[in-house]
């Protein structure tokens, strides 16, 4: 495998974990992805909620989560307690019930300012990514001075492209955060 393409799989990587970090910011809309992933305490180990529930969203503001144990009912309602959503769940007894309030103004910003803090980490690991391979690069004897420039070149141009795909990325989550 070539440098870029190895620098484009790592961006490609940070891309990813750029979506995945953006779903858990809620944006007044109940979104079963705000939940999937938080770990329960199961028969001694730990499972995600997705791996032990149905997960539905009814209404725009509401989410269901229903166990297929119902054992593990009060270590999910705990679980999501501690995960700190600023969601207090409610437990009926048959599954948790977990109402989205509506973000109001500041929260709307502080939002926006965390999910740009999440854009500003993702730019740094592309730019860590671009950085390893343009010291291999330099590094491979086996490269003309000609084909350096060319791969450098590449190089800021496929970061170009990823700086672009993680600008609109956020801008996208600006807006749904901001639109009430």
């Amino acid at each position: 495998m070539d440098y870029l393409e190895e620098a484009e799989m790592e961006m490609m990587d940070v891309v990813e974990n750029l979506d995945k970090r953006l779903i858990t910011i809620r944006a007044g809309r109940a979104n079963p992805a705000m939940v999937a992933n938080i770990k329960v305490e199961y028969y001694g180990s730990l499972s995600s909620i997705k791996e032990l529930a149905n997960i539905t969203v009814p209404e725009a503001s509401e989410l269901f989560i229903k166990p297929f144990d119902k054992s593990c009912l009060k270590e999910m309602e705990r679980a999501i307690n501690e995960a700190n959503l600023g969601i207090n769940p409610t437990n009926n007894g048959e599954m948790i019930i977990m109402s989205i309030p509506k973000l109001t103004e500041d929260t709307r910003r502080q939002y926006v300012k965390q999910a740009r803090e999440i854009g500003e980490q993702a730019k740094v690991a592309l730019r860590n990514a671009r950085q390893d391979a343009n010291n291999k690069i330099k590094k491979d004897e086996a490269i003309t001075e000609d084909q350096e420039k060319g791969m450098l070149d590449d190089m800021q141009t496929l970061i170009d492209k990823y700086n672009k795909i993680v600008n609109d990325k956020i801008d996208e989550k600006e807006t749904e955060l901001m639109s009430v």
